[in-house]
């Protein structure tokens, strides 16, 4: 049958139908080709996208190819019809969850009443009228993205919560030790204050005091996550010499304790990201290096521009190295974050990542055992992001 589209005095116009549906692709499946070129012609000039197919076993072929936001399909068509077509596409997987609306002269219950029972959501009676298309279409591509903004909410929440979960169970542990000393040394001091010598006294603060910076330090890292989770900073061109100099201000006592060895390049290409989030990259890779590299510890640093708009910002260090199942374990989800953890690199490696792809870039590393490590994350150049 042909369709003929009727129109009403006050016909939609292109300006205020496509608020919430922004560009759809539709596919329209018919077997009489005026028919398809009323609707193709009528819904493109309303900004859809359309796609057309004359038969059932062409409209599987381009589902397959280019999946389509919504359906519109006519029931009586040679070869496999409405019903089936909408049977096989209902029973795929990846196809199952596209908005079915057929068109069909069939006026009698039953035949409907199929229809919704193989996964249709609607009906358009032929001959169709312009308003009624639109108002179909529109409600249906409406109801399927909120359906989809609201499945991928409770992933994402789902995701959040096992991340906090397990971060939780992290910090907990990583808490503990240094919370312990201090309870410990404190009561110690109180109790036998008068036997200690000044020596002893002063190395049980000197413990109570590293114990203290170290839960310190914690709390700054669950502080600089929950700012790279939550907020929202402006990208800017960085100044990494004045970055990485204020890490090296920063870590001066322990460049010293471990004997250090930094070199740094006269000049740094220029990149975009959030310069506070930077220092702490940076921050977390030197000390890391000063702990677990050689002895004395040797670091390298420097950039290297690539062919992608990124630049790959690295430190290289002179230490053992890590095999692979080591590296597996270092830039981990927070999911895995409480498994097979690297001493000293999983909680501050995992925020790292978090920030670094915050700002756009990647983080990782290069290591060969006897070979030492190189870790590095990447920035967009200015005006790549």
């Amino acid at each position: 049958m042909i369709i003929e589209l009727k129109t009403d005095s006050q016909s939609p116009r292109k300006n205020s139908v496509m608020n919430n549906i922004n560009k759809s692709t539709l596919l329209i499946v018919d077997d009489v080709h005026t028919n398809l070129k009323l609707l193709m012609n009528f819904l493109r000039d309303l900004d859809f996208t359309v796609q057309v197919a004359q038969d059932g076993e062409d409209a599987l072929e381009q589902v397959a190819y280019a999946m389509p936001d919504l359906i519109l399909l006519d029931v009586m068509m040679p070869g496999i019809d409405g019903f089936e077509t909408c049977r096989r596409l209902k029973a795929n997987e990846e196809t199952r969850n596209i908005p079915i609306i057929f068109m069909t002269a069939l006026s009698e219950t039953v035949d409907k009443v199929k229809g919704f029972e193989i996964g249709a959501v609607d009906y358009i009676t032929k001959p169709v009228q312009q308003e009624e298309v639109l108002a179909r279409v529109t409600a249906h591509l409406t109801l399927s993205q909120q359906q989809k903004m609201l499945e991928n909410q409770t992933i994402e929440l789902q995701q959040q919560n096992n991340e906090l979960e397990a971060f939780a169970h992290t910090v907990a542990h990583d808490l503990k030790n240094p919370l312990n000393a201090v309870y410990g040394l404190t009561g110690l001091l109180i109790d036998d204050l008068d036997d200690l010598s000044k020596p002893k006294v002063l190395k049980h603060l000197s413990t109570i005091e590293q114990a203290s910076l170290k839960m310190a330090n914690i709390i700054d890292a669950l502080l600089l996550l929950a700012s790279a989770r939550n907020e929202e900073v402006q990208m800017k061109t960085i100044n990494m010499v004045e970055v990485v100099a204020g890490v090296q201000q920063r870590l001066e006592q322990m460049i010293g304790q471990y004997q250090g060895q930094i070199i740094t390049p006269t000049t740094w290409p220029i990149a975009q990201g959030y310069a506070p989030w930077i220092e702490e990259v940076w921050a977390n890779y030197l000390s890391n290096g000063l702990k677990y590299g050689g002895t004395p510890p040797h670091l390298e640093l420097g950039a290297t521009p690539d062919e992608t708009g990124y630049i790959r910002f690295w430190v290289h260090d002179n230490g053992p190295g890590l095999d692979l199942e080591k590296q597996n374990h270092l830039f981990v989800p927070f999911s895995r974050i409480s498994q097979a953890r690297i001493e000293g690199h999983g909680l501050g490696l995992s925020i790292v990542q978090r920030i670094v792809e915050k700002c756009g870039g990647q983080v990782g590393i290069d290591s060969q055992v006897g070979h030492g490590s190189t870790f590095y994350f990447t920035l967009p150049v200015m005006g790549n992001g």
